[in-house]
């Protein structure tokens, strides 16, 4: 989706964090603009370091009340028309050892990153295939869903089913016209570990509270987390790009790499093919848009070298 001037983006999540940093290189490359966030407060603040104006319309939203979310949507099409982006940003996080997790902790983490999501594809997808104009959708996932990391239970499993999300639906759309970005940031200065504060009182039984205070005091690691402006331009360069697979840090490559070796190596080639089993179910064996994803990400690394060299 490279024409963006002048169409319309819902970025949930938006006020703060890694989603006000999307929202404002939306903004800047022409967008209007709908931001949805569940903390009013936010929502004030994100409206006047915007400075967008008339372009920016902020809703307050809870990602799991669907009524609420289609509500938003009829608002955002109200004033700029059509929908054409949708960032399924909103999150919320839990960590710490998977036996002191409730099921309050499952609840909440996997209603907002996994529900919420699906109710932002359910509300917004037919509002883009309905104009015909094409779209995308970006579901803000996490390295966590690539690279999993002990202690991460809930919150890496929720991250891996939204990218499996972009990962099954853009063969199924990109002929028609919308594209599906998975966006897996590593660390970024945000203000995700104090999620709890909006957590609701019928899911507030957690087996976390002592890691949470520890999470809520981590700010002395920013100074190593990307600025919410650098992963915001981040996921502007991969929706101009088409990109199935938006990320940011180098640091994950070893553990990327080793995840695809594991992966390869567990498969069981010494035993015999079906031909005919491969014949008759020949789209599961091989998704065409991860395999058009090499290509892509070959040619736009040629291009950053050549650009490096030409400097």
């Amino acid at each position: 989706m490279q024409d963006l001037q002048g169409k319309t983006a819902f970025v949930t999540g938006g006020a703060s964090g890694i989603g006000l940093g999307i929202a404002k290189a939306l903004l800047g490359a022409g967008m209007n603009l709908t931001i949805a966030d569940i903390r009013q407060d936010h929502l004030d603040e994100a409206v006047a370091e915007l400075g967008g104006g008339e372009r920016v319309l902020a809703i307050r939203l809870d990602v799991t009340d669907r009524e609420a979310f289609a509500a938003a949507a009829d608002r955002a099409e109200a004033k700029f028309g059509k929908i054409h982006l949708l960032c399924n940003n909103a999150g919320v996080a839990v960590v710490g050892p998977t036996d002191l997790a409730t099921y309050a902790d499952w609840d909440w983490v996997m209603g907002v990153n996994v529900g919420g999501t699906i109710n932002g594809i359910v509300t917004i997808l037919p509002r883009i295939l309905a104009h015909g104009e094409g779209g995308h959708i970006v579901n803000t996932a996490s390295m966590s869903a690539l690279v999993p990391a002990a202690g991460t239970t809930i919150y890496s499993s929720g991250k891996a089913a939204v990218v499996s999300m972009m990962e099954c639906m853009r063969p199924e759309l990109e002929a028609r016209g919308v594209i599906c970005s998975a966006f897996c940031p590593g660390a970024v200065q945000s203000n995700i570990a104090e999620a709890g504060k909006t957590r609701p009182e019928e899911l507030s039984a957690t087996g976390y509270a002592e890691a949470d205070k520890r999470r809520q005091s981590g700010d002395q690691f920013f100074h190593l987390y990307q600025t919410k402006e650098e992963v915001g331009q981040r996921v502007l360069r991969g929706i101009m790009n088409d990109e199935l697979y938006i990320l940011t840090h180098s640091e994950f490559l070893d553990g990327v790499r080793e995840r695809g070796e594991a992966t390869t190596a567990a498969v069981q080639t010494h035993l015999p093919e079906s031909e005919e089993y491969k014949r008759t179910f020949a789209i599961l064996f091989r998704n065409p848009a991860i395999a058009d994803e090499i290509g892509r990400q070959n040619a736009l690394r040629a291009d950053q070298l050549s650009e490096i060299s030409a400097a």
